[in-house]
């Protein structure tokens, strides 16, 4: 197995391995230290199903089901699938394009990891891939803050919310989502978590807000929580820190949600087909400095 590094300010290329097939602990080793060294890693030219996409997927940690077990593989309910295609009149996967800058899980109290996707149809016109995703590197964003701000702010935390993004769907012309129940609000309540986390794989420090799921900087005043928020918003979404990834059919891209942020390009139309399957893992074992010395032991 090779993991070529892009040209860009993040991603990577991984070649030379079969990721249906059980990982050996050294390629593991490799991935997992490429994930925070790189952000973004695409294996291309794989074929995985539900199953095996799933065993690839929690040697990383836990794996999250989706809120009301919507669109998942109905073996393996931590599979979810992610698409604009219809059949008799339902959807078969839910419509993840265009949905803003976000970080996924960072609404949980146990914050995630790293998404896995494995594409099984990929719009394409004139011969471009469509639906590509765009990710910003937070490492970066932070070293690149005032000083003074990385000071101020060094033990802040910051409230994320699931409703947050929830609603921002439903204001969309079109959506016909509903509200979140009290049940499934009481499922996903906010969470708090440190604005400037230290990456658990490379020490780097990382900004870790998100315009999706953050709503306050706790110790500050809400106004000025509001115009720092606005800010630190801005600030990480400057195009020196994005990398964009155009998928092609049968890849399969992992990325760090730790040190990303991430957005799904909605540029193609009802009828240019596009599916993903995808796993959401969860941050329970790479903050454990035993697994995270062990991984990067075995890929010495």
């Amino acid at each position: 197995m090779q993991i070529t590094p892009n040209d860009d300010i993040m991603g990577a290329v991984g070649t030379g391995i079969d990721l249906s097939q059980p990982l050996p602990d050294e390629d593991f080793a490799r991935i997992f230290a490429g994930l925070g060294r790189h952000g973004v890693i695409c294996f291309p030219d794989q074929s995985l199903d539900a199953g095996t996409l799933k065993q690839f997927s929690e040697r990383f940690g836990g794996l999250q089901t989706s809120l009301g077990g919507l669109y998942t593989d109905p073996v393996h309910p931590e599979v979810m699938t992610l698409s604009n295609m219809v059949k008799d009149g339902k959807p078969l996967g839910l419509a993840d394009a265009g949905q803003d800058w976000h970080t996924d899980m960072s609404y949980n109290q146990m914050i995630g990891f790293v998404n896995v996707l494995f594409a099984v149809e990929v719009p394409q016109r004139h011969g471009k891939p469509l639906g590509g995703t765009v990710f910003a590197n937070m490492k970066a964003a932070y070293d690149d803050l005032p000083e003074d701000m990385k000071t101020r702010l060094a033990d802040a935390t910051c409230t994320h919310d699931f409703n947050k993004f929830w609603e921002a769907m439903r204001a969309r012309p079109g959506s016909t989502r509903p509200p979140l129940s009290a049940e499934q609000r009481a499922k996903r309540p906010p969470a708090t978590h440190p604005l400037f986390l230290t990456h658990p794989i490379t020490g780097d420090r990382i900004l870790y807000a998100n315009p999706g799921y953050a709503m306050r900087i706790n110790e500050l005043p809400e106004d000025e929580s509001a115009e720092v928020l606005e800010f630190l918003f801005a600030h990480q979404l400057q195009e020196k820190y994005q990398y964009t990834h155009h998928w092609t059919k049968g890849d399969v891209l992992i990325w760090d949600h730790i040190g990303t942020l991430h957005n799904a390009i909605a540029d193609y139309g009802p009828d240019e087909h596009r599916m993903m399957i995808r796993c959401q893992v969860y941050a329970d074992k790479v903050f454990d400095p035993s697994f995270v010395q062990h991984a990067l032991g075995a890929a010495a």
